[in-house]
């Protein structure tokens, strides 16, 4: 039996995006927020991902240690994540516990923001962001990120600074958050073994008084240059890079083509990156990659190397990235094809891997894109198409920064 698709939409504009699998074994149902870093003012910066976490200290019906008895109770798989452009928080159950997982989430997108959980909650931030500073791929993307886009707003960091953090206010999360968490920015994505007009029923109970909200984003295009900024750290015996250039966006059909074209020059194993670099143990890491952003993308390059041998990576990875333009191979894009077409089959076969394919696809286009849709955009990327591609993107400007040792930089 096929797959079907039912789409609704609340009075108060909450929309509901349902896949109904009737040879699925479970029910996965997340809640998608179209709030993230990128909408946050800078002296806000890092409220989205603090409001992740109180999300799960209670709502004015349960305590934190409800929020999770609950789950628990129910056998789910639950979880939530922040990016630059969204949130999501969802669960994973048998179909028997579909209506109650729902009910949950909707206690869970209605958090008491309690001053008391507000100022333990700060200080779990605090410890996280002071970890996050000791992670040195995690400080080198940070700053690569607001290298790149300056002042544009997918400069800001997801997790904010301790500055911030530390001076923002109970008051500002909860304005911030009735700005922006409610219908008309937000989507409901229910995926798996499920009776669609059920999930609508349960839709209308559980979220049809929930407030609309007017909520807008930032659409102005970066200001890129050509950047390079070498950090040094002594406490490192490592060099670490990355770098940032522009790529299509998630609303670019070229993003199938993209994705393509990364595996070919720097997935993990395989790719041409990694037979020039690591295999003969230049770098230990090297992977070239495809973030696409609301309205405009990246390609980004990554290195890890012995720092001494640097400035040695870098040359070889620029100049395996500028090659490809000219000597792309159709075995090469059909491995990268198979490889790619391999790993969303197999996303796509659990409701959870649909559920958030769903969700962040509808936060991006508001539209549904079937397993089969997406399979037949990547399949027909050729040869030709990436060199369109190659024509459209020279990978410059390119923004670098590396952190390490003193006396390690290419520069």
């Amino acid at each position: 039996m096929p797959l079907s698709f039912q789409y609704h939409q609340l009075p108060n504009g909450l929309d509901v995006v349902i896949e109904h699998n009737p040879d699925a074994h479970s029910t996965a149902a997340g809640l998608f927020v179209k709030a993230g870093s990128r909408d946050e003012t800078p002296g806000i910066n890092g409220v989205s991902h603090f409001l992740e976490h109180m999300m799960f200290k209670g709502s004015h019906k349960y305590t934190w240690e409800d929020v999770n008895r609950i789950f628990d109770e129910l056998g789910a798989r639950y979880n939530a994540y922040t990016t630059q452009e969204m949130t999501a928080y969802y669960a994973n159950v048998l179909p028997e516990f579909t209506e109650r997982a729902i009910e949950h989430l909707s206690h869970l997108l209605r958090p008491a923001i309690r001053q008391s959980d507000f100022d333990t909650e700060k200080n779990v931030i605090l410890e996280e962001i002071a970890m996050y500073l000791d992670e040195p791929g995690q400080r080198v993307y940070e700053r690569v990120m607001a290298e790149h886009f300056g002042s544009h707003p997918l400069g800001m960091s997801v997790i904010g600074t301790a500055e911030i953090i530390t001076a923002l206010q109970r008051d500002q999360m909860e304005q911030y958050f009735r700005s922006r968490y409610g219908p008309g920015n937000m989507v409901l994505s229910v995926t798996g073994r499920l009776d669609p007009n059920e999930i609508i029923a349960l839709a209308e109970k559980d979220f049809g008084q929930w407030e609309h909200v007017d909520a807008t984003r930032d659409y102005q295009p970066p200001r890129l240059g050509e950047r390079v900024v070498d950090l040094d750290d002594p406490k490192l015996n490592k060099r670490y890079a990355m770098g940032l250039t522009p790529g299509p966006s998630a609303q670019d059909d070229r993003r199938f083509a993209a994705r393509v074209l990364s595996d070919i020059i720097g997935d993990s194993e395989g790719s041409r990156l990694y037979w020039a670099l690591v295999d003969p143990a230049i770098a230990d890491d090297a992977d070239f990659g495809f973030y696409p952003h609301d309205q405009c993308g990246s390609f980004y390059l990554s290195l890890t190397t012995a720092p001494e041998r640097y400035a040695e990576a870098l040359a070889i990875a620029r100049k395996e990235i500028a090659r490809v333009h000219e000597d792309l191979g159709d075995d090469e894009v059909e491995r990268a094809r198979n490889k790619i077409a391999s790993s969303i089959v197999l996303s796509g076969e659990q409701p959870m891997g649909r559920m958030r394919a769903i969700g962040t696809n509808w936060i991006y286009n508001q539209a549904y894109r079937s397993l089969e849709d997406d399979m037949q955009a990547l399949m027909s990327v050729s040869t030709a198409s990436l060199r369109e591609l190659l024509d459209a993107y020279r990978f410059s400007p390119m923004t670098i920064v590396s952190l390490g040792p003193p006396g390690s930089r290419a520069t």
